[in-house]
């Protein structure tokens, strides 16, 4: 076989997959992969178990166990800095980085080695326990298919290249697969952070999604306008739902630039402060989670908030936010943006684990504070600011469709064709503003 399977040789004929599927060694590698599925996905649900409980105890208990009545402004500043301590520690001393670069979005590199384990599972207890503004994906992904590719090697016995590349890849979609709500969006991500389409994955489905969003657009709008309805697939009986009209097709096109800017602004300052924090790994790394303390302390200060809306990757707080929403003045949105970008900023150049969570915060922050502008909903506002945010940092365009839209279930699907516009404008506006040459790449498998 080649080295790269996508790849025959040259002169040889193309794979039969069919042929493949058939063979009793193929069989054999799905009954390994059901059973790496229920051991990895096991071990992936008890460590962001783990987090929670820490989260709750550093945070909430330890606080009450000495005495506080809540926990003080000033509290993020030690817990913060003792995290900085320990990533930058684990980072410098163990082997391998710690797991993902996140500033680098959201890319896989293959399966770690055994020796590199300890340092990924390390860097990202600190860095999600503690309150750095960071997700659990990228550190799932990794340890997913790390522990997968540790549980069929044996001493002495050689496993073949395409083996390991396969576990790597069932462990970590085991792992992964319904932390983003679906096992399919899970599968999307992978697939488009692998590069498994291609270098020119993104190029090619950008226009066939714009296309199609305008032209989900132009149905509906022909079906208002001559009540024949838009000739689509379609089922009955379901509770309707505001369909987007121009103001809200504007709309699109004003977040798509707005977050292409604001992604773009972080990403350069997190790679910025990254360079200077690779020169002084322990100490920059305290110093970028009291700035994400500090952060914390100006909007809670300022707000009367909790600390979580800054602190911590935003998984969670989404739907909260959603739902309280009246609570929230626009000044308090605008500053959460601010802060929340500052931390996650901070969090990236030094800190490890995902990216996701975060931008998809930002963005439904964001959205939230323009709805109070005319002829923008709040749900829609909500979508296409997740939509635009995600792709702004992660340069995945379909998965940041999915992201924003498979989250607010039959609403999403409603509000899809803006969020395919703003998604769009925001991923090509995101590649004009980078340096020349930057784009989504095929990552290099490790074995």
């Amino acid at each position: 076989m080649s080295a790269d399977p996508r790849t025959p040789a040259p002169g040889a004929a193309p794979p039969d997959p069919a042929a493949l599927i058939r063979t009793s060694a193929y069989l054999k590698l799905l009954a390994l992969a059901a059973v790496l599925g229920v051991l990895v996905s096991a071990a992936a649900y008890g460590f962001l178990a783990l987090v929670a409980k820490l989260q709750s105890v550093t945070y909430e208990d330890l606080p009450r166990g000495l005495g506080f009545h809540g926990t003080p402004p000033w509290w993020p500043l030690p817990l913060l800095g003792v995290a900085g301590l320990l990533v930058g520690a684990t980072i410098r001393y163990l082997p391998g980085t710690g797991g993902h670069e996140p500033s680098d979005g959201l890319s896989t590199t293959g399966a770690p080695s055994a020796v590199e384990l300890p340092g990924v599972f390390l860097a990202a207890l600190a860095t999600l326990s503690l309150g750095a503004v960071l997700g659990p994906e990228a550190p799932l992904i990794v340890l997913g298919g790390g522990l997968a590719v540790l549980a069929v090697r044996r001493p002495g016995r050689a496993v073949p290249p395409q083996v390991v590349a396969v576990v790597g890849a069932a462990g970590s979609f085991a792992a992964v697969s319904t932390l983003l709500g679906s096992p399919l969006l899970g599968a999307f991500l992978l697939m488009e952070a692998s590069g498994l389409g291609g270098p020119m994955l993104g190029a090619v489905l950008v226009p066939g999604l714009l296309a199609a969003g305008i032209g989900s657009l132009i149905f509906i709008g022909l079906g208002s306008w001559t009540g024949l309805g838009t000739y689509s697939l379609a089922l009955s009986n379901v509770p309707p739902a505001d369909r987007p009209d121009i103001a809200e097709f504007a709309w699109a096109l004003v977040i798509g630039v707005a977050a292409a800017l604001l992604g773009t602004g972080i990403r350069r300052a997190a790679l910025l402060l990254r360079s200077r924090v690779e020169r002084h790994r322990i100490p920059a790394t305290v110093l970028m989670g009291l700035a994400v303390a500090g952060c914390t302390i100006v909007y809670t200060t300022a707000t009367g908030k909790g600390a979580a809306d800054v602190l911590y990757s935003g998984q969670t707080a989404m739907g909260p936010l959603l739902a309280g929403h009246a609570g929230y003045s626009v000044g308090a949105l605008v500053l959460l943006v601010v802060c929340k970008a500052l931390a996650y900023c901070a969090s990236l150049s030094a800190f490890r684990g995902g990216p996701v969570f975060p931008a998809m915060f930002l963005g439904a922050v964001g959205g939230m504070a323009l709805s109070h502008l005319a002829g923008l909903p709040l749900t829609a506002a909500f979508a296409m600011g997740i939509g635009g945010m995600s792709v702004a940092l992660l340069r995945l365009p379909m998965t940041s469709v999915l992201l924003a839209t498979l989250l607010l279930g039959g609403d999403g699907v409603t509000v899809m064709p803006l969020v395919i516009v703003s998604v769009a404008v925001a991923y090509v506006l995101t590649l004009w503003l980078g340096p020349r040459g930057e784009g989504p790449k095929p990552s290099a498998a490790r074995s």
